[in-house]
């Protein structure tokens, strides 16, 4: 059985997996939001959250950041603050899915004023961008229709693209625009960008520093993701991942939980296209803790990710193309199997010990009192979560 070399722990080194800030705050489904001990109140708070993941993990470099739950008055205090603890501000995330305004649409909408109001929202991300030196704006739309006939389908691509236009060239030197796609919900009938061609076509008008944000829960049932991660990193287009899992719909659960072999094949094509380390493909995790409690299960998902970068590794790319070549289909499943089915465990905690990390992340963090420590701390004021 292959075993990680040398090379394989130095890639590993490298690797940095983005976290999202909302994931500290409460969250819950369309039926309630739970509120836990110890949650953030403010960015602040949820920053040093992320930083404790990144100190036990040495996996967790960044922090992405949602306008407008996390504005502050002084970003470069936030800045400055972020990198006191270690990490530093990322992706900056657009919001235009909770103003009434926005019912039927934003940057799709009928109504040109509140066109106006919603290409001003990305334009003061870009602001911020400027301020917390972060390189991405993330834009994830939450428009669409619910009945036949509702909305004029194509009238609302040409209005996206026009409201894309602007808020790309506002843009400057390294920044990028990523356009996520979700192929339903909250609109059922149709989404404006609902899949991965959709989300291609229009960044691929804008130009070369707009591209796709692939997020892993956003497809229907049986898609194959994989294919996905392939076409748009041969297509030069794959900007970022948001990684998470899911059992019916957009679960947002820790990733690997539903599926570990899918994200393994995710991570295959990865590094088989050039996307591992590279730094026009970020990986971020998008995920929301409803019943489980937030810092453990971000150290979970960014070692899930870690762990199957490692077997994905040990694919046998010489062998698996011999059996491809000679169309030994058993064989070249097999070259898959061994490796996702090879316990990486044992060496990675032996290379986090000999570069002065825990063996056991999780443990490490549950036996430092972190936790207990902000339970007992963060008394009154409101807790952050998906409206703050």
């Amino acid at each position: 059985m292959s075993t990680l070399t040398p090379d394989n722990l130095s890639t590993l080194e490298q690797q940095g997996i983005e976290l999202p800030s909302w994931a500290f705050g409460n969250s819950g489904t369309r039926f309630k939001v739970f509120a836990t001990p110890g949650t953030p109140r403010d960015p602040f708070e949820k920053i040093a959250d992320a930083a404790e993941v990144n100190r036990v993990t040495a996996l967790a470099p960044s922090v992405a950041l949602h306008i407008p739950w996390d504005k502050v008055d002084d970003y470069a205090a936030l800045r400055t603050f972020a990198q006191d603890h270690g990490v530093e501000l990322g992706t900056i995330n657009s919001n235009t899915f909770q103003d009434d305004d926005y019912k039927f649409g934003a940057l799709t909408h009928e109504d040109a004023g509140i066109r106006r109001k919603a290409i001003d929202h990305h334009l003061e991300c870009i602001d911020i961008m400027d301020a917390t030196g972060s390189r991405d704006l993330k834009i994830w739309l939450a428009e669409g229709s619910n009945y036949p006939g509702q909305a004029d389908l194509r009238g609302r691509q040409d209005r996206l693209h026009e409201s894309l236009q602007q808020i790309y060239a506002r843009l400057t030197g390294e920044q990028r625009l990523v356009l996520e796609y979700k192929f339903f919900e909250p609109a059922f009938y149709h989404t404006d960008v609902p899949d991965w061609g959709t989300s291609y076509v229009q960044v691929a008008a804008l130009g070369e520093r707009a591209m796709v944000c692939l997020d892993t829960g956003h497809h229907a049932p049986g898609t194959n993701i994989e294919f996905i991660v392939m076409q748009l990193l041969r297509l030069g287009k794959l900007g970022s991942f948001d990684f998470n899992s899911r059992f019916y719909a957009d679960d947002d659960l820790i990733v690997g939980a539903a599926d570990p072999f899918q994200l393994f094949r995710i991570l295959f094509e990865v590094i088989r296209g050039g996307g591992l380390n590279n730094p026009d493909v970020a990986f971020m995790l998008d995920q929301c803790h409803n019943v489980e409690k937030k810092i453990p299960g971000q150290i979970r998902s960014v070692l899930n990710v870690q762990e199957m970068t490692a077997r994905a590794m040990l694919v046998d790319g010489e062998a698996l193309r011999a059996a491809q070549l000679s169309g030994d289909v058993l064989a070249a499943n097999a070259v898959f199997m061994d490796a996702f089915q090879t316990d990486v465990r044992p060496t990675l905690a032996q290379w986090r010990e000999e570069r002065g990390l825990p063996a056991d992340p999780m443990a490490a963090y549950l036996a430092s009192g972190y936790q207990e420590r902000i339970e007992a701390e963060r008394v009154g004021g409101v807790q952050a979560g998906w409206g703050a």
